[in-house]
């Protein structure tokens, strides 16, 4: 068993990950070339270009009017606030306009 120096075994180190890199970089060529084969053979096959899926239009998600009013805050962050209110929401499967939240308090035991 060789003994190596903080530098030697530094630079092996380095030179394991960039050859473990290479070689994950070769199999992604590899693989994308390997898909590219496929659509072409694919056009060849129909005859015309295939033309890659347009991504869908966003949604936009109705929003009920009005607003839930003011809440107070017992010793809460409003990021913490607001993210207890999104998981009631969520929980509730409603918008979050339609609930009313008049107060969050930290409960410690």
């Amino acid at each position: 068993m060789e003994n190596f120096t903080i530098g030697q075994a530094g630079i092996l180190a380095v030179l394991g990950y960039a050859v473990v890199f290479f070689g994950l970089i070769l199999l992604m060529l590899l693989i994308i070339a390997i898909g590219k084969a496929f659509v072409l053979s694919e056009q060849k096959k129909s005859g015309k270009a295939v033309a890659p899926a347009a991504p869908a239009a966003p949604v936009a998600a109705a929003t009920a009017p009005g607003t839930a009013g003011s809440i107070k805050l017992n010793g809460v962050e409003p990021k913490t606030a607001a993210m207890a209110m999104a998981i009631v929401a969520d929980t509730l499967g409603k918008p979050i306009n339609e609930l009313r939240f008049i107060s969050i308090k930290e409960v410690t035991e």
